[in-house]
């Protein structure tokens, strides 16, 4: 990465419960999925600043969801063990409810916000590319540049896009004020990271 990312530090409230891995199924499925990404470096770890970066989850019933925890980027070939079920969220009180053997991913409450825009999303895939945040800042549905990740403005940021952008049509996003992200969602995991890797292979 060539400039400082906003990335891998939890910013909201964590009531996490230490408990079982989420189910098998999910974790199998995330995991199918991570390993694409992983490869394309959309998910990993940025030694000079020693983050991991890019997360994914998929919703299991209602608006709970298993998602990849955190500091988990840099990690080649992910278990059970690094997942977590966030059972609840108050995004106005910056608050997430989670459950499992790691503690939810930092980006917890915008996947619980883009999860609440509409029951046929089922999957959240965030990454960092600074190729692709280049190119396509401002083509594709993008956030404002003085919203940071983690935060409620970044969860009713995307509100703001499926209100007044191509988001629910194109569902994929640049997120200016984090710097290198873009996330997509889909009816499935396929279909969110497909739509992330189909934009990364016309690169």
């Amino acid at each position: 990465m060539t400039q400082p990312i906003d990335e891998g530090y939890v910013k909201y409230e964590s009531n996490w419960t230490e408990g079982d891995a989420p189910d098998e199924d999910s974790v199998a499925e995330l995991n199918r999925w991570r390993k694409p990404l992983l490869e394309a470096g959309l998910i990993g770890h940025d030694d000079t600043h020693d983050v991991g970066f890019g997360n994914l989850s998929l919703r299991t019933e209602g608006d709970q969801f298993v998602i990849s925890g955190t500091q988990t980027g840099h990690i080649g070939a992910t278990g059970p063990e690094h997942y977590s079920l966030v059972t609840g969220v108050d995004t106005d009180a910056n608050r997430v409810n989670c459950f499992g053997p790691i503690q939810a991913s930092s980006e917890s409450l915008t996947h619980a916000a883009l999860y609440a825009l509409d029951p046929s999303i089922h999957a959240v895939v965030h990454v960092h590319s600074p190729a692709l945040w280049r190119q396509q800042s401002g083509k594709l549905p993008t956030t404002r540049p003085d919203v940071s990740y983690g935060t409620p403005e970044m969860a009713h940021e995307f509100e703001r896009l499926w209100r007044e952008t191509e988001f629910p049509e194109r569902r994929i996003a640049v997120m200016a004020g984090h710097a290198d992200g873009l996330i997509s969602v889909g009816g499935s995991l396929e279909q969110a990271a497909e739509k992330m890797l189909g934009l990364y292979r016309s690169l």
